[in-house]
């Protein structure tokens, strides 16, 4: 999801409104009312919070990350916006983004987002953000497992798809890595300052996943 929604944000959006509404309680059975805490052998899923802006400004903003996905925001307030309106579109049922958060860490690092295609999820796409520290030090594919396995198990998603810019070898890697299979090229598809990208798209349908994760270990929890 290298087209990530961060330019359609408000300007306007009172963010301490929105994230009252949000529901505090984690354990709930309905994801669009709070996503669940889900712990890996690295790091920890959960809904974004507030308090999250500063570290996800530092670490998504850098060139070397910010290449590859839409311009995030440039200020703390910016992401403070973009963190209310993922609560706001997971309680209307239409998106998920879970922070990604070490192991002996209390802010997020990173971004795992999945948004609906079509009404009910049935085709979604995922997309994920991570600072660069933790690039090769595996977070990132203790987290794609959980989140991937959330969005066939919990939301019910039948067929899971991503974009990666054709020069994003990095990005490109951790998708094949995930098993995802490559469908083909989008020609043209992804505008990042000014200029037009080929991007590869990659799907995981349902069916592959759960016989997949067979192959790479015991069913994630």
């Amino acid at each position: 999801m290298e087209k990530m929604p961060f330019r359609d944000v408000e300007p306007d959006m009172d963010v301490h409104a929105v994230m009252s509404q949000a529901t505090a309680v984690t354990t709930q059975s309905d994801w669009r009312q709070a996503l669940p805490v889900m712990a890996g052998s690295m790091m920890t899923l959960r809904d974004l919070r507030l308090s999250d802006a500063p570290t996800l400004l530092a670490l998504l903003s850098t060139e070397e990350v910010a290449r590859f996905i839409s311009p995030p925001p440039t200020t703390v307030e910016g992401f403070e916006r973009f963190i209310a309106w993922t609560h706001r579109e997971r309680a209307a049922g239409h998106y998920v983004c879970f922070g990604v958060v070490p192991h002996g860490m209390d802010t997020a690092v990173g971004i795992f987002q999945i948004r609906q295609l079509e009404p009910g999820f049935a085709t979604a796409e995922w997309g994920f953000a991570i600072g660069s520290a933790y690039w090769g030090t595996g977070v990132f594919l203790d987290a794609a497992k959980r989140a991937v396995d959330f969005a066939f198990e919990s939301i019910g998603v039948h067929r899971l798809e991503a974009r990666a810019a054709v020069a994003n070898g990095r990005g490109n890697g951790a998708l094949s890595k995930m098993g995802a299979v490559r469908e083909g090229v989008l020609r043209r598809s992804f505008l990042r300052d000014g200029q037009y990208h080929d991007q590869i798209l990659w799907t995981i349908l349902a069916e592959d996943w759960r016989h997949g994760k067979a192959v790479w270990g015991a069913r994630v929890h």
